[in-house]
């Protein structure tokens, strides 16, 4: 599968790993220290919140896992095809997930957790958007199927079976991606709290322009 995916996915990859990781950091270091660009954690709490928790915080718990099937969702509705075929909504899903991210700055700053379920939402719309080109390999907002494959990849060459050079290197990226974007969203929490999230906005309307006007219309 990853053979026949584009050249230029492995950049690609990266820079959403990256946005991802700025989102969810910012959400972390934010109040109530809430995960929104994955749901294996929140789904655990709130499991456990059933039995401990206030109506209040389920509602908020349920509310991050529901919101990202929601960007799903929208991504599946934008998106038709599991093949990579230019021409497809790919720019729209990202502007998409650039409003949402949006909202959720409006919201965070208001200190309200509605912002979360923006964040979420727009974390659910990416994780689609590059799941539907790629068969799952791709998946650029959280690293436990990344990690996990990655394993299976490196088990797999102790009993002689040839290594996939062009997939460990795009979850190298992937992981570094997510790293660095921690790293970013982190040092930009610290100056401009949740405005930092402009960057990851900002990306993914520069991704969307590259795509429509670089990819689709080229020119002569």
């Amino acid at each position: 599968m990853t053979a026949r995916l584009p050249k230029w996915i492995e950049y690609g990859a990266f820079i959403l790993a990256l946005t991802a990781g700025c989102i969810n950091v910012i959400g972390l270091l934010g109040f109530d220290h809430q995960s929104v660009s994955h749901v294996s954690g929140t789904a655990t709490l709130a499991g456990a919140g059933l039995l401990n928790y206030s109506v209040a915080t389920n509602f908020h718990l349920l509310g991050v896992l529901l919101s990202f099937l929601a960007g799903a969702f929208i991504a599946g509705f934008l998106l038709r095809g599991t093949s990579l075929k230019l021409g497809r909504h790919y720019d729209t899903a990202l502007f998409v997930e650039s409003f949402l991210i949006l909202i959720a700055i409006f919201f965070l700053s208001k200190g309200s957790f509605y912002g979360h379920f923006a964040a979420s939402a727009a974390c659910g719309l990416q994780n689609a958007l590059a799941t539907t080109y790629s068969g799952a390999i791709v998946r650029t907002t959280h690293l436990t199927g990344i990690f996990t494959d990655l394993g299976i990849m490196l088990g797999s060459v102790l009993r002689g079976e040839p290594f996939d050079k062009r997939k460990a290197v795009l979850f190298v990226l992937i992981i570094s991606g997510f790293i660095l974007g921690g790293t970013i969203g982190a040092v930009l929490f610290e100056q401009f709290r949740f405005n930092a999230l402009l960057f990851p906005t900002g990306v993914c309307w520069l991704l969307a322009i590259y795509y429509r006007v670089v990819l689709i219309n080229p020119g002569p």
